[in-house]
């Protein structure tokens, strides 16, 4: 008898040994399930994010593709000409709520490009605004982003305007040679869009 308690005893504590291994198992099992599926979760995760990342960039050069047809393309720029006159900050935030900023011609040739660009989309139209002011310091001229501007195609005798001229006019009479205005004055414009 002693021997068949033991026995008995034995299979019990294989039994519940068994039981306790194979619950551990499967633990370990909904652990590395829950592992999987949240690696999957993630990936799902980034590969959402990454779609709606390109979707957006679709969304952007469609919209530029829209700008560049409207006005015309140069190197990497497009420009599009204002339908109205505003004062240089509301220029700009126009230009900026269609996606770009106040033209800033960089060299020669995007000012031939604007000069010709501007006689056309701007017939009759002496002057414009550029993207380019002194407010902050007078006589240090920087773009609508803060930059300093390095290229400058100023009028004779211009800037001539001192603190009360801190922005800056594309003279189309003056074969685009820039001069000095005060900003509050109503000026037509043209924003100016990067390519990427």
């Amino acid at each position: 008898m002693a021997k068949s308690g033991f026995v008995i005893c034995i299979l019990v504590i294989t039994l519940l040994l068994d039981q306790t291994t194979s619950h551990t198992s499967r633990l370990k099992a909904r652990k590395h399930s829950k592992r999987r599926v949240k690696e999957k979760d993630g990936d799902l995760k980034s590969q959402v994010e990454k779609l709606w990342r390109e979707v957006n960039a679709l969304k952007d050069m469609q919209a530029l593709q829209t700008v560049c047809l409207r006005g015309t393309k140069v190197h990497r720029k497009c420009y599009l000409a204002s339908e109205s006159s505003k004062h240089f900050h509301e220029a700009n935030e126009d230009c900026i709520s269609k996606g770009g900023t106040l033209v800033v011609p960089r060299n020669t040739d995007e000012i031939n490009a604007l000069r010709d660009y501007g006689k056309r989309s701007l017939p009759g139209v002496d002057d414009f605004w550029l993207g380019i002011n002194d407010m902050v310091t007078e006589g240090k001229f920087l773009d609508v982003h803060g930059f300093a501007v390095s290229f400058l195609n100023w009028d004779r005798a211009q800037p001539n305007g001192g603190k009360k001229e801190n922005c800056i006019l594309f003279s189309q009479s003056a074969q685009g040679k820039w001069s000095d205005e005060a900003c509050r004055s109503s000026k037509r414009y043209i924003c100016e869009f990067t390519i990427p």
